[in-house]
């Protein structure tokens, strides 16, 4: 340390309280804010033997003095000197920052990027063949009064939370017995419950469709047991259809983050529980259900926020009375070839699918504590 330094009075005050410390001067235009010290000549003290935490906070105040700068006035302020882009980039931050920056990357150009184009499309006017890049609110008029889309919307929202609900349910038993039952081979089964994926998504759909179809697997085991007297008309081309096949197609999206929920149960809690006297049903509605809630709201929003998009399923298997405002935006911006509407519809199902998963989550949040 050399020259006259500047440092706060905090930094001084730990300085001061420091047994191993050289001797100062004070100057007499300090003020209350900081002080201006002249290190002198260290002599005539017996060195000690500190300990590590006094140690670091020695060092801590030897940063500060390096990073503090004379103003060159007298009684003047000390001020830090800023940070350098390199120095930031040193720190536990930047590094972390400079590690996810690529994907962040990847994720703007590709995601975030159309929705932005998305978004501006929806306050523009389809011209024929050009667009009309004034502003107006029309599209979302059209969007939010028309009977068409506003019906087809509200049908889009009770199919994706009842797959959503259905497919939990259904999922919940089966990561229930994986991590709880499934001992050495947990691998094994997450691995055969993958296996349905191994094939295309649009295979799954048709193969839903030949299964509910009016001569398809079902009807035709019905009819050889008996039980039916002509093939059923009702399995398929409707919302029931569209609903058993998203929610098979999406099981085991659902069945992964309940197993990792579930894992993370300490199993002690169960065993002192039974312990005390609960029973089955007691434990899991105490101890398993409320811990498994976070896997449970993510199965839900991984199983809901997709299914309101997807227009595929709907077409194959859902007929006129399936059909979803996914639907009518793929008619939008393909043969209508009205870009600005499709674009106001799609931004305002975003918006009203992201109202309905926060009130889903802050309802789950609120039966949790109940629970508790």
């Amino acid at each position: 340390m050399s020259g006259p330094q500047l440092i706060t009075a905090k930094s001084l005050a730990c300085f001061l309280a420091h047994p191993y410390n050289p001797k100062i001067v004070l100057l007499n235009d300090c003020s209350i804010n900081s002080v201006r010290i002249i290190p002198c000549v260290q002599s005539g003290f017996r060195s000690k033997i500190i300990s590590a935490t006094r140690r670091r906070t020695w060092l801590k105040f030897q940063g500060t003095l390096g990073d503090t700068h004379q103003d060159g006035k007298a009684g003047g302020q000390g001020r830090t000197a800023p940070p350098t882009i390199q120095a930031a980039l040193r720190t536990e931050t930047g590094k972390g920052w400079l590690t996810i920056s690529p994907p962040l990357l990847y994720a703007f150009l590709l995601l975030i990027g159309p929705i932005l184009v998305i978004f501006a499309n929806s306050f523009w006017t389809q011209d024929y063949l050009t667009i009309d890049r004034t502003f107006t609110l029309a599209n979302y008029k059209a969007a939010l009064s028309e009977p068409i889309y506003r019906d087809l919307l509200l049908r889009s929202l009770q199919v994706s939370v009842s797959v959503s609900i259905v497919t939990v349910v259904l999922a919940f038993p089966v990561a229930w017995f994986v991590s709880f039952r499934g001992g050495r081979y947990k691998g094994l089964w997450l691995f055969i419950i993958t296996v349905p994926f191994w094939s295309g998504y649009l295979l799954r759909i048709l193969s839903w469709k030949v299964i509910l179809g009016y001569n398809g697997v079902i009807n035709t085991g019905l009819l050889h047991l008996g039980i039916i007297s002509e093939p059923l008309d009702t399995l398929l081309y409707n919302t029931t259809a569209v609903i058993i096949t998203l929610a098979h197609s999406w099981a085991a999206f659902a069945i992964l983050p309940l197993f990792v929920s579930l894992e993370k149960i300490d199993r002690t809690l169960l065993e002192a529980a039974a312990d005390l006297g609960d029973g089955p049903v007691r434990r899991f509605m105490r101890i398993t259900l409320p811990l498994a809630m976070p896997g449970i709201i993510a199965a839900l929003m991984i199983v809901m926020i997709p299914t309101v998009g997807d227009y595929v399923t709907p077409k194959l298997v859902g007929g006129k009375d399936g059909v979803m405002i996914a639907n009518a935006i793929q008619v939008q911006f393909g043969k209508a070839a009205n870009w600005p509407l499709g674009a106001a519809l799609a931004v305002s199902t975003m918006v009203i699918v992201a109202v309905v998963s926060g009130a889903m989550v802050l309802l789950l949040l609120g039966f949790r504590r109940l629970m508790k």
